[in-house]
């Protein structure tokens, strides 16, 4: 197998006529509106609206005695820690999806150019088919000619067998 059908998959109907081409289509809407992943957030999926509380709301005012405040003020400095490491991984995954809309996007380019230049190609072997069919007709005059130069030659050579062996074969 070639380096290339590796890479790339290879096809064995390619190049095949398989079915008539009305200009019909099989692009499936459904297909190419649907989300990339299931968790992806859309309007269809908005997700749930979570959020994140790490100590209970304190509904009225109350006091704190020393060993409840030094306690929060330790929870404090850790969940700011927290959200500083947290913001640094919000923004690296951010920066993954970014440059995977880039490929996606890079790519959807590039099998556009695909679909494309097939287009362009099969114009060019549809220009080519019907130039052959309009060449039929003179290639059928031309086998006509030598069907009747052929079938001229044999007349005569019979005629000279016949006027060379007196009537007999």
């Amino acid at each position: 197998m070639s380096l290339q059908l590796r890479l790339f998959g290879g096809n064995s109907d390619a190049g095949k006529v398989t079915t008539n081409n009305d200009g019909g289509h099989a692009i499936d809407k459904s297909k190419a509106l649907a989300a990339t992943d299931a968790g992806v957030i859309t309007p269809k999926t908005p997700g749930n609206f979570s959020s994140i509380r790490s100590v209970p709301v304190v509904p009225d005012p109350r006091y704190f005695d020393r060993e409840q405040a030094d306690a929060l003020k330790n929870l404090a400095k850790e969940k700011t820690d927290g959200a500083r490491q947290s913001k640094r991984a919000y923004k690296s995954l951010a920066k993954i999806e970014a440059a995977d809309k880039t490929v996606h996007k890079e790519h959807r380019k590039y099998e556009g150019a695909v679909a494309q230049n097939e287009l362009g190609k099969k114009r060019a072997d549809t220009g080519l088919a019907k130039k052959l069919h309009g060449m039929r007709p003179g290639y059928a005059r031309l086998g006509l000619g030598i069907d009747k130069a052929d079938s001229d030659a044999r007349t005569r050579i019979d005629e000279i067998k016949t006027k060379l062996t007196g009537g007999s074969n």
